[in-house]
């Protein structure tokens, strides 16, 4: 063990930032006694509702989804205000400077701390949150597809963490101000997911599908598939909002003749899309935390107080 234990600058940063450390492991721990609690309650069937385990267990997993959406956010907060703003608010910093620990160690060992706490932390939480989801998934916001599900049960949660340490880092330095930091950091963040996320399915083509006009367009995709788009197809291959027959003529497939319409297309993405857009994601997520734990590193190297 003590050749495990941290030594150093390290250990002196573990005990001082110790409580929140401590966070995330204990709440995976707690997440983890609460989730298998549910499974054993939970019963699938067809008359599932709230009140039951397995309704339960769905709602559960919802709010738990859209919960760890922020956890990213929560992360570089805390990295830009507590972790490094708040000693270059209160000069604190420089009593480290006096331990034969120059500016660039410095940071190094408060980013390198707090990735490993969150890239451990949050894969534990990935690993707590599909013990649940696996149960309920493909139900109502719990497909493979939905927002905070898709992120909560993927390594891409760990790649947003991991960005965010590193632009706290950056923030950090740039906002020397504990809360401005904090709230800089948490929104850097926050946008570069919602940005990120908007543009996700546009990573892989899709997978386009046609049918006559008097099939079902429900049925032109696998039911585990996440449909992007569906409408109407004319003679000249020109496409059409799956109502437009409807404002003429009350019927989805009762189509006039003056616009010639021939068939149903769907473009989806199948559930095999799932782990590529994970990893391309995750990928993106890395090399965007690389350059700014770069750019927090050159703004030690140029000398910045």
């Amino acid at each position: 063990m003590n050749a495990l234990a941290l030594k150093g600058p390290y250990r002196a940063a573990a005990r001082l930032h110790r409580r929140a450390l401590w966070a995330l492991p204990l709440l995976a721990a707690a997440g983890l006694a609460v989730v298998i609690g549910l499974r054993a309650w939970a019963v699938p069937g067809p008359g599932a509702t709230p009140y039951d385990g397995y309704g339960f267990l769905q709602i559960s997993m919802q709010y738990a989804g859209r919960g760890l959406l922020f956890l990213p956010a929560v992360v570089g907060a805390f990295v830009a205000g507590p972790l490094i703003s708040r000693e270059r608010e209160s000069g604190t910093w420089r009593l480290a400077l006096t331990q034969s620990a120059d500016p660039r160690t410095w940071l190094r060992v408060k980013v390198l701390l707090a990735a490993a706490t969150a890239g451990l932390g949050s894969a534990a939480l990935i690993g707590v949150y599909r013990i649940g989801w696996t149960r309920v998934a493909d139900t109502y916001r719990l497909t493979w597809a939905d927002r905070g599900a898709y992120e909560a049960s993927g390594p891409v949660l760990v790649g947003y963490c991991l960005l965010a340490v590193a632009l706290g880092a950056l923030v950090g330095q740039l906002v020397r101000r504990t809360l401005p930091a904090m709230a800089v950091a948490g929104l850097s963040t926050g946008a570069v997911m919602w940005t990120v996320g908007s543009l996700r399915w546009s990573i892989l083509p899709v997978t386009t599908t046609t049918m006559p006009l008097n099939g079902n367009p429900a049925q032109q995709a696998p039911a585990s598939a996440f449909i992007t788009d569906t409408g109407l197809v004319t003679g000249s291959g020109e496409r059409l909002p799956e109502y437009a027959c409807w404002a003429r003529t009350q019927s989805l497939r009762d189509c006039p003749g003056d616009m010639n319409v021939t068939s149903w297309y769907t473009e989806f993405h199948p559930a095999s899309h799932y782990w590529p857009t994970q990893l391309i994601e995750t990928s993106l997520a890395l090399a965007l935390a690389a350059l700014a734990f770069y750019a927090a590193l050159r703004l030690v190297r140029t000398g910045r107080p």
